[in-house]
């Protein structure tokens, strides 16, 4: 087992360790002498790295992608910890397990698969059912499927992640449904479970999670929308009516022509299907931002882009603020004193100064799900 992991790193001690090449960059000193800015990545998360000393020795053995093991000292910078890099040292990849440095789901994905069986094998619409019954018959989808993220890193970005974001639209599904008068749960259902078919095409993640050329070309949803239309084709009788709902429901669940979807929501299901999705996705966006946070202290997490605002760490803030209401007020002069605990003084404030976005929809949730950068 790899060791030390990223999560396991604090300021102040000496790192020597193998870790993935989440991203390279050749910089500059104001001397004019080249540097390394590296992200290090490995299943716990990733740091920012530097090599200040001797880059020009050892930046043309390895690239983005590749294991290296190195030395250096965890340090804190701009409340962020940071890793000065002092050696260097490309490692070949039968050296490691791949495993130590994807994410994954926390969940076991037969199990999940298992899951997904089930709550096929409990639709009533033979059409529907057919279908998603021929889909995943085929053992190369079924693979992809319960094996690749839900998305690069805005949501569930981790091995299994397409399958547990898919099962828990299920559960929101069954309930929103019984919720609101005249939803075929059937229809919106198989929208659910087919809605981000295209993703097992879109994105690679044999070693790190990032886009395919057909998926910078064409994009999830029309990838998707095109195998759920052949796959279709393969099932006898399958209603044209249902076929056109269903495509719908896969061009139009990103909600608007703004967000990558070619067609806005136009029926209950469809819009249902949207409104979970997003849902979803910012919930599970929210809980990720808090637990892979690196600021070293304060309530706040650094601002989250998709979400265009800093994140309280609500467990840490009623900690903060259990730990001043029990401090006694000694300094208080005793007329003054009350049975009345103190507010809590957390003087960290979130950021409120939006950066500039890297491209159109950088700053919108829904944009960063067509297409993260």
């Amino acid at each position: 087992m790899k060791s030390p992991y990223i999560s396991e790193l604090l300021p102040g001690q000496p790192v020597q360790g193998v870790f993935l090449v989440q991203a390279k960059d050749v910089r500059q000193k104001k001397t004019g002498e080249s540097y390394l800015s590296l992200t290090l990545s490995d299943r716990t998360g990733d740091l920012d790295a530097k090599m200040w000393d001797n880059a020009q020795e050892v930046m043309d053995t390895f690239d983005k992608d590749a294991f290296i093991r190195v030395k250096g000292a965890l340090q804190v910078f701009q409340n962020r910890p940071q890793l000065t890099i002092h050696k260097l040292q490309p490692i070949a990849e039968n050296e490691v397990d791949i495993a130590d440095f994807l994410p994954a789901s926390k969940r076991d994905r037969d199990e999940m698969f298992a899951e997904l069986r089930r709550w096929i094998a409990s639709m009533t619409d033979p059409h529907l059912k057919a279908l998603l019954e021929h889909i995943f018959a085929n053992e190369t989808i079924a693979v992809a499927f319960r094996t690749a993220p839900a998305a690069k890193s805005v949501h569930h970005g981790f091995i299994g992640g397409l399958l547990e974001h898919v099962l828990s639209l299920c559960n929101l599904a069954k309930f929103t449904a019984a919720h609101y008068a005249d939803i075929d749960f059937d229809l919106l259902l198989a929208g659910v479970i087919l809605h981000d078919i295209g993703k097992i095409t879109e994105m690679h993640y044999a070693r790190s999670l990032g886009y395919t050329t057909a998926g910078q070309l064409l994009g999830h949803i029309s990838i998707g929308a095109r195998m759920v239309e052949d796959a279709i084709r393969e099932v006898p009788g399958f209603p044209p009516a249902t076929r056109d709902l269903l495509l719908h429901m896969v061009l139009s669940h990103h909600g608007s022509l703004e967000f990558g979807s070619p067609k806005v929501p136009v029926f209950l299901e469809a819009m249902l299907l949207h409104q979970l999705d997003t849902m979803d996705a910012k919930m599970e966006c929210m809980r990720a931002s808090i637990e892979k946070d690196r600021q070293i202290d304060g309530v706040w997490t650094g601002y989250i882009q998709p979400l265009e605002r800093a994140v309280l760490k609500k467990k840490r803030y009623l900690e903060a603020a259990k730990a001043t209401a029990e401090t006694p007020a000694t300094s208080l002069p005793a007329a003054a004193s009350s049975n009345t605990k103190p507010a809590p003084q957390l003087t960290q404030k979130p950021v409120t100064t939006k950066p500039a976005s890297t491209s159109p929809f950088a700053s919108k949730l829904q944009g960063a799900l067509q297409h993260e950068q």
